[in-house]
Protein backbone atom coordinates (compact mmCIF):
# COMPACT_ATOMS: atom_id res chain seq x y z
CA UNK A 1 0.00 0.00 0.00
CA UNK A 2 2.89 2.36 0.80
CA UNK A 3 4.50 1.58 -2.56
CA UNK A 4 1.20 2.35 -4.30
CA UNK A 5 0.76 5.80 -2.75
CA UNK A 6 4.41 6.88 -2.82
CA UNK A 7 5.51 5.52 -6.19
CA UNK A 8 2.98 3.71 -8.39
CA UNK A 9 0.03 6.13 -8.27
CA UNK A 10 2.11 9.33 -8.71
CA UNK A 11 3.98 7.75 -11.63
CA UNK A 12 0.78 6.60 -13.33
CA UNK A 13 -0.77 10.06 -12.97
CA UNK A 14 2.30 11.86 -14.30
CA UNK A 15 3.10 9.47 -17.15
CA UNK A 16 -0.36 8.64 -18.51
CA UNK A 17 -2.52 11.55 -17.20
CA UNK A 18 -5.60 9.37 -16.64
CA UNK A 19 -9.06 10.73 -15.83
CA UNK A 20 -11.63 9.07 -13.60
CA UNK A 21 -15.39 9.33 -13.07
CA UNK A 22 -17.65 7.74 -10.47
CA UNK A 23 -15.12 6.56 -7.90
CA UNK A 24 -17.69 7.53 -5.26
CA UNK A 25 -19.74 4.55 -6.50
CA UNK A 26 -17.17 2.17 -5.00
CA UNK A 27 -18.37 1.41 -1.45
CA UNK A 28 -15.89 2.61 1.18
CA UNK A 29 -16.03 -0.71 3.00
CA UNK A 30 -17.28 -4.24 2.55
CA UNK A 31 -16.73 -6.76 -0.27
CA UNK A 32 -16.73 -5.23 -3.74
CA UNK A 33 -16.28 -6.90 -7.10
CA UNK A 34 -15.19 -4.43 -9.79
CA UNK A 35 -16.23 -5.89 -13.15
CA UNK A 36 -14.67 -4.16 -16.14
CA UNK A 37 -14.35 -4.39 -19.89
CA UNK A 38 -10.87 -5.37 -21.05
CA UNK A 39 -9.06 -3.50 -23.81
CA UNK A 40 -5.40 -3.77 -22.79
CA UNK A 41 -3.00 -5.32 -20.30
CA UNK A 42 -2.39 -1.87 -18.78
CA UNK A 43 -5.77 -1.96 -17.03
CA UNK A 44 -4.50 -4.50 -14.50
CA UNK A 45 -2.28 -1.84 -12.94
CA UNK A 46 -4.25 1.27 -13.92
CA UNK A 47 -7.35 0.46 -11.85
CA UNK A 48 -5.53 -0.58 -8.62
CA UNK A 49 -3.23 2.43 -8.91
CA UNK A 50 -6.03 4.97 -9.29
CA UNK A 51 -8.77 3.99 -6.83
CA UNK A 52 -8.47 4.77 -3.12
CA UNK A 53 -9.27 1.31 -1.81
CA UNK A 54 -6.69 -1.43 -1.97
CA UNK A 55 -7.71 -4.09 -4.48
CA UNK A 56 -6.55 -7.33 -6.03
CA UNK A 57 -6.69 -8.78 -9.53
CA UNK A 58 -6.24 -12.45 -10.41
CA UNK A 59 -3.59 -12.90 -13.11
CA UNK A 60 -2.09 -15.96 -14.80
CA UNK A 61 0.61 -17.54 -12.66
CA UNK A 62 3.12 -17.51 -15.53
CA UNK A 63 3.60 -13.76 -15.02
CA UNK A 64 5.09 -14.49 -11.59
CA UNK A 65 7.41 -17.34 -12.59
CA UNK A 66 9.89 -15.62 -14.90
CA UNK A 67 13.60 -16.24 -14.39
CA UNK A 68 15.10 -13.15 -16.04
CA UNK A 69 15.58 -9.90 -14.14
CA UNK A 70 12.82 -8.01 -16.05
CA UNK A 71 10.40 -10.92 -15.46
CA UNK A 72 11.23 -11.01 -11.75
CA UNK A 73 10.75 -7.25 -11.48
CA UNK A 74 7.38 -7.61 -13.21
CA UNK A 75 6.31 -10.26 -10.71
CA UNK A 76 7.44 -8.08 -7.81
CA UNK A 77 5.58 -5.08 -9.20
CA UNK A 78 2.37 -7.06 -9.71
CA UNK A 79 2.45 -8.38 -6.17
CA UNK A 80 3.11 -4.87 -4.81
CA UNK A 81 -0.15 -3.55 -6.28
CA UNK A 82 -2.23 -6.52 -5.14
CA UNK A 83 -2.25 -8.78 -8.21
CA UNK A 84 -2.78 -12.42 -7.23
CA UNK A 85 -1.33 -15.33 -9.24
CA UNK A 86 -3.88 -17.85 -10.52
CA UNK A 87 -3.21 -21.28 -12.01
CA UNK A 88 -5.27 -21.67 -15.18
CA UNK A 89 -4.21 -25.23 -15.95
CA UNK A 90 -7.48 -26.61 -14.66
CA UNK A 91 -8.36 -29.26 -12.10
CA UNK A 92 -8.00 -29.03 -8.35
CA UNK A 93 -5.15 -26.51 -8.41
CA UNK A 94 -7.18 -23.93 -10.36
CA UNK A 95 -10.23 -24.52 -8.18
CA UNK A 96 -8.12 -23.95 -5.07
CA UNK A 97 -6.77 -20.69 -6.51
CA UNK A 98 -10.28 -19.50 -7.30
CA UNK A 99 -11.27 -20.23 -3.69
CA UNK A 100 -8.41 -17.99 -2.58
CA UNK A 101 -9.66 -15.26 -4.90
CA UNK A 102 -13.16 -15.58 -3.42
CA UNK A 103 -11.60 -15.29 0.05
CA UNK A 104 -10.59 -11.71 -0.80
CA UNK A 105 -14.29 -10.88 -1.01
CA UNK A 106 -15.24 -12.96 2.02
CA UNK A 107 -12.71 -10.94 4.02
CA UNK A 108 -14.35 -7.68 2.90
CA UNK A 109 -11.82 -6.74 0.24
CA UNK A 110 -12.02 -5.40 -3.30
CA UNK A 111 -11.47 -7.74 -6.23
CA UNK A 112 -11.19 -6.82 -9.90
CA UNK A 113 -12.36 -9.12 -12.68
CA UNK A 114 -12.69 -8.99 -16.47
CA UNK A 115 -15.83 -11.03 -17.23
CA UNK A 116 -14.90 -11.32 -20.93
CA UNK A 117 -11.98 -13.52 -19.81
CA UNK A 118 -9.52 -12.02 -22.28
CA UNK A 119 -8.81 -8.73 -24.03
CA UNK A 120 -11.26 -7.65 -26.71
CA UNK A 121 -9.86 -8.52 -30.16
CA UNK A 122 -11.35 -5.42 -31.82
CA UNK A 123 -12.51 -2.95 -29.17
CA UNK A 124 -16.06 -4.27 -28.97
CA UNK A 125 -17.62 -5.77 -25.84
CA UNK A 126 -17.99 -9.55 -25.81
CA UNK A 127 -20.07 -12.09 -23.90
CA UNK A 128 -19.24 -12.36 -20.22
CA UNK A 129 -18.28 -15.60 -18.52
CA UNK A 130 -20.36 -16.58 -15.50
CA UNK A 131 -17.46 -16.56 -13.03
CA UNK A 132 -18.48 -13.04 -12.02
CA UNK A 133 -21.97 -14.29 -11.07
CA UNK A 134 -20.58 -17.27 -9.17
CA UNK A 135 -18.35 -15.00 -7.08
CA UNK A 136 -21.29 -12.72 -6.32
CA UNK A 137 -23.55 -15.56 -5.19
CA UNK A 138 -20.78 -17.21 -3.15
CA UNK A 139 -19.73 -14.06 -1.29
CA UNK A 140 -22.64 -11.61 -1.34
CA UNK A 141 -20.37 -8.89 -2.74
CA UNK A 142 -21.60 -5.73 -4.43
CA UNK A 143 -20.72 -5.48 -8.11
CA UNK A 144 -19.40 -2.15 -9.38
CA UNK A 145 -19.44 -2.08 -13.20
CA UNK A 146 -16.48 -0.28 -14.73
CA UNK A 147 -15.58 0.96 -18.20
CA UNK A 148 -12.04 1.48 -19.37
CA UNK A 149 -11.77 4.18 -22.05
CA UNK A 150 -8.84 4.68 -24.43
CA UNK A 151 -6.60 2.27 -22.51
CA UNK A 152 -5.07 0.68 -25.60
CA UNK A 153 -1.30 0.40 -25.36
CA UNK A 154 0.23 2.13 -28.39
CA UNK A 155 3.93 1.69 -29.28
CA UNK A 156 5.88 4.94 -29.06
CA UNK A 157 8.80 6.16 -31.16
CA UNK A 158 11.06 5.60 -28.15
CA UNK A 159 12.15 1.98 -28.68
CA UNK A 160 8.52 1.03 -29.30
CA UNK A 161 7.64 1.29 -25.61
CA UNK A 162 3.87 0.74 -25.24
CA UNK A 163 2.00 3.76 -23.89
CA UNK A 164 -1.49 4.87 -22.90
CA UNK A 165 -2.62 8.36 -23.91
CA UNK A 166 -5.08 9.94 -21.45
CA UNK A 167 -6.86 6.71 -20.46
CA UNK A 168 -10.20 6.97 -18.65
CA UNK A 169 -11.82 5.01 -15.83
CA UNK A 170 -15.59 5.20 -15.34
CA UNK A 171 -17.40 3.45 -12.47
CA UNK A 172 -21.14 2.85 -12.31
CA UNK A 173 -23.62 2.41 -9.48
CA UNK A 174 -23.21 -0.77 -7.39
CA UNK A 175 -25.37 -3.74 -8.34
CA UNK A 176 -26.81 -6.16 -5.79
CA UNK A 177 -28.18 -9.63 -6.43
CA UNK A 178 -29.09 -10.69 -2.89
CA UNK A 179 -32.47 -12.00 -4.05
CA UNK A 180 -30.67 -14.85 -5.84
CA UNK A 181 -28.32 -15.77 -2.98
CA UNK A 182 -29.92 -19.22 -2.66
CA UNK A 183 -29.78 -19.96 -6.41
CA UNK A 184 -26.55 -21.97 -6.12
CA UNK A 185 -25.33 -23.09 -9.56
CA UNK A 186 -28.57 -22.41 -11.39
CA UNK A 187 -27.38 -21.77 -14.95
CA UNK A 188 -30.25 -19.45 -15.85
CA UNK A 189 -29.56 -17.24 -12.84
CA UNK A 190 -25.80 -17.23 -13.45
CA UNK A 191 -26.28 -16.19 -17.08
CA UNK A 192 -28.85 -13.50 -16.22
CA UNK A 193 -26.65 -11.93 -13.51
CA UNK A 194 -23.67 -11.97 -15.88
CA UNK A 195 -25.68 -10.34 -18.66
CA UNK A 196 -26.94 -7.65 -16.29
CA UNK A 197 -23.38 -6.85 -15.26
CA UNK A 198 -22.22 -6.79 -18.88
CA UNK A 199 -25.12 -4.50 -19.85
CA UNK A 200 -24.08 -2.03 -17.15
CA UNK A 201 -20.51 -2.12 -18.48
CA UNK A 202 -21.81 -1.56 -22.02
CA UNK A 203 -23.85 1.47 -20.94
CA UNK A 204 -20.77 2.98 -19.28
CA UNK A 205 -18.34 2.26 -22.12
CA UNK A 206 -20.58 2.87 -25.13
CA UNK A 207 -19.18 -0.25 -26.82
CA UNK A 208 -21.00 -2.37 -29.37
CA UNK A 209 -21.99 -5.73 -27.85
CA UNK A 210 -21.14 -8.99 -29.61
CA UNK A 211 -22.92 -12.12 -28.35
CA UNK A 212 -19.91 -14.45 -28.50
CA UNK A 213 -16.95 -15.21 -26.28
CA UNK A 214 -13.86 -13.18 -27.17
CA UNK A 215 -11.66 -16.26 -26.73
CA UNK A 216 -13.71 -18.13 -29.37
CA UNK A 217 -13.35 -15.24 -31.81
CA UNK A 218 -9.58 -15.17 -31.25
CA UNK A 219 -9.30 -18.94 -31.72
CA UNK A 220 -11.23 -18.73 -34.97
CA UNK A 221 -8.93 -15.97 -36.24
CA UNK A 222 -5.84 -18.02 -35.39
CA UNK A 223 -7.28 -20.95 -37.34
CA UNK A 224 -7.99 -18.75 -40.34
CA UNK A 225 -11.78 -19.01 -40.15
CA UNK A 226 -14.50 -16.48 -39.50
CA UNK A 227 -16.76 -16.83 -36.49
CA UNK A 228 -20.07 -15.18 -37.29
CA UNK A 229 -21.32 -13.66 -34.05
CA UNK A 230 -24.54 -11.67 -33.67
CA UNK A 231 -24.42 -8.03 -32.57
CA UNK A 232 -27.17 -7.38 -30.02
CA UNK A 233 -28.58 -4.16 -28.61
CA UNK A 234 -27.74 -5.46 -25.13
CA UNK A 235 -26.43 -8.61 -23.40
CA UNK A 236 -29.22 -11.10 -22.75
CA UNK A 237 -31.57 -9.37 -25.18
CA UNK A 238 -34.84 -11.26 -25.38
CA UNK A 239 -34.14 -13.32 -22.27
CA UNK A 240 -36.39 -13.44 -19.24
CA UNK A 241 -35.72 -12.42 -15.67
CA UNK A 242 -35.32 -15.73 -13.82
CA UNK A 243 -37.77 -16.48 -11.01
CA UNK A 244 -36.50 -16.20 -7.45
CA UNK A 245 -35.23 -19.47 -5.95
CA UNK A 246 -38.29 -19.86 -3.70
CA UNK A 247 -40.68 -19.21 -6.58
CA UNK A 248 -39.48 -22.05 -8.78
CA UNK A 249 -41.77 -25.06 -9.23
CA UNK A 250 -40.36 -28.28 -7.82
CA UNK A 251 -38.78 -30.52 -10.46
CA UNK A 252 -40.40 -33.95 -10.84
CA UNK A 253 -38.53 -36.93 -9.34
CA UNK A 254 -35.87 -38.33 -11.63
CA UNK A 255 -35.56 -35.15 -13.72
CA UNK A 256 -32.04 -33.87 -14.58
CA UNK A 257 -32.48 -30.71 -12.51
CA UNK A 258 -33.67 -32.70 -9.48
CA UNK A 259 -30.66 -35.01 -9.76
CA UNK A 260 -28.32 -32.01 -10.08
CA UNK A 261 -29.79 -30.48 -6.94
CA UNK A 262 -29.10 -33.69 -5.04
CA UNK A 263 -25.49 -33.71 -6.21
CA UNK A 264 -24.77 -30.19 -4.89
Amino acid sequence: MVLKWLIVRPLVKVLFKPWMEGEENIPAKGPVLIASNHLSAGETFLIPAMIRRSMSFPAKIELFQGKSLPERLLGLFLRSIGIRPIDRSGGRVSASDMDQVADILREGGVLGIFPEGTRSPDGRLYKGKTGVARLVLQTGASVVPAAMINTHLVPTKLFGIPWMHRPGLRFGKPLRFDQYAAAGNDREVLRWITDEVMNSIMELSGQVYVDAYAASVKSAEEEGRELKAPVLERPGAGGRVPPLPGDRPAAPPGSPSRDADRAR
